[in-house]
């Protein structure tokens, strides 16, 4: 997950059938400019989630994309994923880091807290994230920041920040704008009505003029 210039990031949707999913995500990833492909699926019992890593992390790794877990470090490990993201209220930086190891990723939600994204930085993590900053109905969120926390956090780190929460392609241009190294989406990707793959170009055009 290099950080240069601005990237997508993928959260899965809720998956009910990974073998039908694994061909709108290889369609998606193909799109191309895609950095990460995180899976999110509550809920799920760990043996139907290492079954669906076996199927969708190749997909992924095969295109030299990142492949992350939720929440579960030991489960990530175990199944060659890439990393873990981890809320305030998941397994804690330190526990994942030891459980994962020194060489993969661990990124950290900070919420709307420079203080939060700092300590994670701190520890070590790979990279923050800060959200949502827009009205999302995937997740419920206690953060509520605004573009220029990345402005802020871009002048005293150099860990990449994520930007989540309700983004698309039509409000994502003051995100990269400010700084964002990675934009995390869901349902933009996924319930576009003409496919992942559409999603994903229209996003990186807008990525990119908003670099220019």
């Amino acid at each position: 997950m290099s950080n240069n210039g601005c990237k997508l990031y993928l959260i899965t949707p809720d998956i009910i059938e990974p073998n039908v999913f694994s061909t709108h995500l290889a369609a998606a990833v193909d799109a191309g400019n895609v950095a990460c492909v995180q899976l999110r699926v509550k809920n799920a019992s760990r043996d139907w989630l290492a079954r669906t890593i076996e199927i969708l992390r190749p997909i992924v790794q095969d295109r030299d994309v990142a492949f992350i877990l939720n929440d579960d470090p030991e489960l990530a490990a175990n199944t060659g994923c890439d990393g873990v993201h981890v809320g305030q209220s998941d397994t804690s930086y330190e526990k994942s880091r030891a459980l994962v190891g020194k060489d993969a990723i661990v990124g950290v939600t900070c919420l709307d807290s420079i203080d939060l994204a700092m300590r994670a930085a701190e520890q070590g993590a790979n990279y923050v994230a800060f959200g949502a900053f827009f009205e999302t109905k995937t997740k419920v969120s206690k953060g509520r920041p605004s573009s220029d926390i990345l402005t802020t956090w871009n002048t005293i780190t150099t860990i990449p920040c994520v930007a989540i929460g309700g983004i698309r392609p039509e409000n994502c241009a003051t995100l990269v704008s400010a700084g964002a190294h990675f934009l995390a989406v869901v349902s933009a990707i996924w319930d576009h009505p003409l496919g992942p793959s559409v999603a994903v170009k229209e996003f990186n055009q807008i990525i990119q003029s908003s670099e220019n």
